[in-house]
């Protein structure tokens, strides 16, 4: 936060010393944005950061001198009192640069004081966030984005019930229907819902076909064979004769009823939002209220907060080439495309859509969605193709694509025994890698078992991809990322082409609390903490901050055997507090009596008598360091020692026990 004065702010603080004593005071950081004001009081010790009393924060003098919290409450206190700002959001900064606590509250023009979740970053108290920050958290609105979500799957829930009672449509031809009549809407003035009236023999249905055959003519989809595939999978609209048989109940037909609901209540969304994949969306929900997992029709969708971090993960540019093989309803691809056009003049936007987004899929029906996804944003839909990756070589695709940039969220689950083994997620990804440009830029969401490596093939196919590829860092991710299909995903980010160097230290960052949350009847929702964890996330994949903490982020070597997950590597750097001291010991004593009560006080040995200490002295005062076990300890593997041929010694015999730190046992051991 930078510093910032103004002549009010400097007047009301000539009196707002933290001695409480009328002489002047001055906060650590202040800022001005927008109305608020922000001030910030910083403390070293991370057990100075609040002093509460009888649960509420203390204004005494030992309190606003020698805590954050309650120095930048004091000074809040004074703005409000003697300036015209009557809205400040004060933080107090507790700890060192890598181990620190950022807590703020609001005050407002009656003192009231609102108490905030902890937050890592400024990113929510920028100009353009801090508005709707204080409206959320402060005010308790609900954000315009969560009404609009709860309204469009409100609708999808709708819609759902009406193809399902009017139409008797299967759970893969709900979006196809809604497909089709989307691109017909895409007609315009050349199109009207007045003219489905029923007739038996020029039929809804046909007319919807008509106009869908004319549109994709009308968006160039090349080749003819293409588009022929396209229409394959749309021709039920006119063939299932209940959907175009007047319904009694509607006094229409059920094509014509959709298609006034669709108009009406989803299009608007669909074409004008171009960075949401709605038809995605919408195929998701369908399957949810059916009662599926989304797996079963191989479908596990990639929600938006996922697909526009890739773009941000792989540093997409505008003169990128995209490559989705696993495109699905070409969420990756929308999202691409939607932000190399955001930053491109208008030669490069149209080269984008023509050349520079290229995407693979095998199912028919999501095959045409996805061109759907694409035609109603206009354009871009040219180079889909409907296959399978496999079936394309590598060299081939490399060649044809030139592309710099790919983005996968490949089949899960596929492998179930030797003759699948080539499905695998982790052959998936090794086949992109090299699918693309030697330098490329890979993101891959995958299960977090594949980057585990759960059998040989996966150990191999890994060591495969080391030899001829980089692995820039993984990202474990929240385990409701992929709501109700009960899978725990992690991002994986490659340099393709690039053999991955011994010396080469990986990020593996756990971002778990990823600010989403699952709310009733909404599913997986953005919160408040989203931007600020997004923004923190950011700066250390890209080395603005290379002193996280371990528990969020880890560099280190790797190797093709390990876990390529931050829970492998993970160890805890935090400093010790003094009652994490006093805990630790009070579990031992209670642990060392309970086994001396059960007959085992073998187990410790002959007790030295202590004699009396001083009072020891702080923790704090004490200095830490990291330190290798192999630097200090002798470390090799032992013969097996059998408990029947154990002799009690002095020596502890560390197993796989849960208590004691695994000493199950004293032995005796000649070491040679």
């Amino acid at each position: 936060m930078q510093s910032s004065r103004n002549v009010e702010l400097d007047n009301a603080l000539r009196t707002a010393s933290k001695a409480h004593n009328g002489k002047r005071g001055y906060p650590d950081h202040i800022a001005l944005v927008e109305d608020f004001v922000l001030v910030m009081e910083d403390k070293s010790d991370r057990l100075k950061l609040v002093l509460r009393d009888g649960g509420e924060l203390s204004r005494t003098v030992d309190a606003t001198q020698n805590y954050a919290l309650n120095g930048a409450l004091h000074y809040a206190l004074k703005i409000i009192d003697g300036t015209r700002y009557k809205k400040v959001f004060a933080f107090g900064n507790a700890g060192d640069r890598k181990h620190h606590i950022i807590q703020p509250i609001f005050i407002d023009a009656d003192k009231n004081i609102t108490e905030l979740p902890p937050v890592d970053t400024f990113k929510n108290f920028t100009a353009e966030n801090i508005d709707a920050y204080y409206r959320r958290m402060v005010l308790k609105e609900i954000p315009p984005e969560e009404l609009e979500l709860k309204k469009i799957l409100r609708r999808a829930e709708l819609l759902h019930e009406h193809l399902r009672n009017y139409g008797q449509l299967g759970e893969d031809e709900k979006p196809l229907v809604v497909s089709a009549i989307l691109l017909a809407l895409a007609e315009g003035k050349n199109f009207s819902v007045d003219r489905l009236t029923g007739d038996t023999f020029d039929t809804d249905g046909a007319k919807l076909f008509d106009k869908v055959k004319v549109h994709l003519s009308r968006a160039n989809v090349r080749p003819e064979v293409k588009k022929e595939r396209v229409l394959s999978q749309f021709r039920l609209i006119k063939d299932r004769p209940i959907l175009n048989a007047v319904n009694r109940t509607l006094g229409k037909t059920p094509l014509k009823f959709f298609t006034e609901f669709i108009a009406d209540k989803i299009y608007d969304a669909v074409v004008n939002n171009s960075a949401e994949d709605y038809l995605g969306r919408f195929y998701g929900e369908f399957i949810s209220y059916s009662g599926g997992d989304g797996q079963s029709l191989g479908v596990v969708l990639t929600p938006r907060h996922i697909t526009e971090l890739f773009c941000e993960l792989v540093d997409l540019k505008p003169d990128d080439t995209v490559f989705d093989p696993c495109c699905g309803t070409g969420s990756f691809l929308i999202a691409a495309m939607s932000r190399m056009l955001a930053d491109a003049d208008e030669l490069q936007r149209k080269l984008i859509k023509q050349r520079q987004i290229h995407g693979i899929e095998a199912r028919e029906d999501m095959f045409s969605i996805a061109t759907t996804n694409m035609i109603l944003r206009g354009d871009g839909q040219s180079n889909l193709i409907c296959g399978d990756f496999f079936a394309h070589e590598a060299d081939t695709l490399q060649a044809e694509l030139c592309a710099t940039v790919g983005m996968m969220n490949p089949p899960y689950s596929q492998a179930k025994n030797a003759a699948t083994a080539h499905l695998s997620e982790l052959r998936f990804v090794n086949h992109l890698l090299n699918s693309v440009v030697k330098g490329g830029r890979v993101s891959v969401i995958v299960p977090v078992s594949a980057m585990i490596g759960k059998n040989r093939d996966d150990k191999r196919v890994k060591g495969d991809i080391l030899r001829a590829h980089t692995l820039e860092g993984v990202i474990s991710l929240n385990k409701n990322t992929f709501y109700r299909i009960g899978v725990v995903p992690c991002i994986a980010v490659f340099t393709a082409g690039e053999p991955h160097p011994d010396s080469k230290r990986v990020k593996f960052i756990n971002f778990e609390d990823d600010g989403f949350e699952v709310k009733k009847h909404v599913g997986l929702v953005e919160t408040e903490r989203a931007k600020d964890k997004k923004s923190y996330l950011l700066d250390c994949w890209r080395g603005k901050i290379t002193d996280a903490p371990s528990k969020f982020m880890v560099e280190t070597t790797i190797e093709p055997a390990d876990e390529w997950v931050h829970s492998f590597y993970y160890y805890n750097d935090e400093l010790p507090a003094a009652e994490d001291f006093s805990d630790s010991v009070a579990d031992y004593l209670t642990f060392e009596f309970n086994m001396i009560a059960h007959g085992r006080e073998y187990l410790f040995g002959r007790k030295k008598k202590i004699p009396p200490l001083t009072e020891p002295p702080p923790l704090a005062d004490k200095t830490w360091r990291e330190f290798l076990f192999e630097d200090i300890f002798i470390i090799r593997r032992g013969e097996p020692l059998y408990k029947q041929y154990m002799q009690r010694g002095n020596i502890p015999y560390v197993s796989a026990s849960s208590v004691n730190n695994g000493v199950s046992e004293q032995v005796f051991i000649k070491i040679e």
